[in-house]
């Protein structure tokens, strides 16, 4: 299978592709044409069909699997493919796991390290919330465990929510060893719990979109709402306890400009939005450099989520 990550300018592409998104629209001068994105397990390419109505080009819709033969060019430093022909690919043609992007650790080993902090959690109504969803539930686990993180951005890929949970858990963990300030149990649970929302703001694969409950509410409304609920299913949960944990869900992106409703305002939450931000900037680079030829140290051009110039350290060659 030729992948996306290995296509380049120039190329004639000749392979079947998830139709990620489809949209028909006007040129400048009113010719229709469709925009198309196409995805793999490797990522997404952006791509046009010129003449939609020609020969060779049959109906089709998003999320569909498709043949397509085209040529790649490079539009405003992008690649884009052009398609010549385009048809809908038939069961048996194709193989799903192949067209959905996913985490490259694995994901029995991260759950389990998860269950190990929920195991070592002290104060008893903590643990009893954590160990309700991590350790008691199938179907929690199920769908902890191969979810995204986001649409794009970072760790937009199946098992990326745990992947980043995990990455977050280690980091709070490693601050509450440092800093005595800070409610161990309480941090860790937040940790745990920061992003549970993404479980029904975003669909599962292979359409990882956002539904309309999470186009309405947003992953931190969501998981304070889900925080809330369990709680009450503790009998005598201690409502400040539950208000200090909602707190830290509510406040975990720092600003309200990033989406936070408030800001940090106990301990805890200070060392959960440094742990969060931490481990999806580092991730983000990564999926940045992965793109990157080993080695290159060239400056990669402004990047507007770091706003600044970006390039791979020289000690990586």
């Amino acid at each position: 299978m030729h992948y996306i990550e290995e296509i380049r300018e120039g190329a004639r592409v000749n392979e079947i592709y998830l139709c990620k998104q489809k949209q028909t629209l006007k040129t400048k001068a009113g010719k229709p044409y469709d925009s198309v994105i196409l995805q793999d397990k490797t990522g997404t390419l952006d791509a046009k069909i010129w003449e939609p109505g020609s020969a060779g080009i049959e109906d089709f819709d998003a999320m569909d699997y498709v043949s397509v033969m085209g040529d790649v060019t490079n539009f405003q430093g992008t690649l884009q493919l052009s398609i010549k022909r385009l048809r809908k690919a038939g069961e048996g043609e194709y193989e799903p796991k192949d067209y959905i992007p996913m985490t490259d650790q694995d994901v029995d080993v991260m759950y389990g390290e998860l269950q190990n902090y929920v195991r070592a959690l002290t104060n008893p109504y903590l643990k009893q919330l954590a160990a309700g969803c991590f350790l008691e539930d199938a179907e929690f686990e199920k769908r902890f465990k191969f979810h995204s993180a986001a649409k794009s951005v970072h760790h937009g890929f199946a098992g990326g929510l745990l992947e980043h949970t995990l990455g977050v858990a280690k980091l709070c963990d490693f601050y509450a060893g440092t800093y005595p300030l800070l409610n161990r149990d309480l941090l860790m649970v937040a940790a745990l719990f920061h992003d549970v929302g993404k479980l029904d703001e975003l669909s599962q694969f292979p359409a990882n979109d956002y539904t309309d409950e999470g186009q309405l509410l947003g992953h931190i409304a969501m998981g304070m709402e889900f925080i809330g609920e369990k709680c009450r299913q503790i009998d005598g949960f201690p409502k400040k306890l539950e208000n200090e944990l909602k707190h830290c869900i509510l406040a975990h992106h720092g600003e309200l400009e990033y989406g936070s409703p408030k800001k940090p305002a106990l301990p805890e939450a200070v060392a959960l939005n440094f742990a969060d931000n931490l481990d999806a900037k580092m991730e983000t680079m990564k999926e940045i450099f992965a793109k990157v030829p080993k080695g290159n140290t060239d400056w990669l051009g402004f990047n507007r989520l770091f706003e600044s110039n970006l390039r791979r350290s020289s000690v990586d060659e």
